[in-house]
């Protein structure tokens, strides 16, 4: 099975110490959260866990840990915008990300790893012309790296909305540009580039619309064949990845970015941290009186005797 880390918050970025202690426990419980009195218990243990997800925008602080998640199997995607403190906070130097990509790259391997160019905002501050000029600089020192590169517009929740309506939509002819420059870049960079937003129509002009995170993917950064029970997809006609159990917790991302569709409120994601405790089996509190805990049913995917590439 996969363990996803990365669809709710960035547990590398500032809950590094706190899941490697899972890891060494051999367990984590994550509360759903529409009921969170419903706890599911995930077993970490390579015997069932063949891939670890992780989406980060700094994943420094998990580094020094990398022999300890040796024995998993790993897939990274790195998101790096290059937007500055007015969007997103707290976010590390972008040639800091890059510096530390490169190297996480040389240890896990370039086929467990990917880039992130999302979201793109446009406002006075970061042109169109800024976002060619970024997307191309991060690609000329990332492709060596990894083979895959994804880009996305805004995407309007309505927490965005409410919490920040300076930030506004892109007209369609702006995204048709950005999309043609972004495909013209990755061919010279010889990387894979997909799309990760709503605009699907945009496959007309030659981007890849199939998602972002695929089950191949996955494979292809273990090198063997996975056969899943059954295909785990977010919203039907608008996310094409192949979903996973994550183990993350909405309102605790304290990177802050204006856009984030994971927080909701500032107040909230900063209470959530000062109660995130690196001893709990949860990321965000402890045990509660009415909690109901279900194990995982969990099993190994892979294919046995069956890898992809001969290495």
């Amino acid at each position: 099975m996969i363990i996803n880390t990365g669809q709710r918050t960035d547990i590398p970025a500032f809950y590094s110490k706190w899941f490697i202690k899972r890891i060494r426990e051999g367990y984590v419980l994550v509360r759903n959260p529409y009921y969170p009195n419903l706890v599911t218990k995930f077993i970490l243990d390579p015997k069932v866990v063949d891939v670890i997800g992780f989406c980060t925008k700094n994943p420094r602080p998990m580094l020094k840990y990398l022999d300890v998640l040796k024995p998993f199997g790993q897939f990274w995607y790195i998101t790096i915008t290059g937007f500055e403190k007015d969007i997103e906070p707290n976010v590390p130097l972008i040639d800091d990300v890059i510096k530390d990509f490169q190297y996480l790259s040389n240890v896990i391997g370039k086929n467990a790893i990917g880039f992130r160019y999302t979201p793109i905002i446009i406002n006075e501050k970061y042109t169109i012309n800024y976002h060619i000029k970024t997307f191309e600089y991060i690609c000329s020192k990332l492709y060596n790296y990894t083979n895959i590169a994804v880009y996305g517009f805004v995407d309007f929740y309505e927490k965005l909305k409410k919490n920040h309506p300076e930030i506004l939509d892109l007209e369609d002819d702006n995204k048709i540009y950005i999309t043609k420059e972004f495909i013209k870049i990755a061919k010279k960079y010889n990387m894979d580039l997909r799309l990760c937003s709503k605009e699907k129509w945009l496959k007309e002009y030659g981007v890849d619309i199939n998602g972002c995170m695929r089950l191949e993917d996955y494979e292809r950064a273990i090198n063997k064949k996975l056969k899943p029970k059954s295909l785990m997809q977010a919203r039907k006609n608008y996310c094409s990845c192949f979903l996973s159990n994550d183990i993350g917790y909405y309102n605790s991302c304290m990177h802050l970015c204006k856009y984030c569709y994971a927080n909701g409120n500032s107040n909230e994601v900063i209470l959530n941290y000062k109660n995130h405790d690196d001893n709990s089996p949860f990321l965000i509190g402890n045990y509660k009186e009415n909690d109901k805990i279900k194990e995982a049913n969990q099993e190994s995917w892979i294919v046995n005797d069956f890898t992809l590439f001969d290495l």
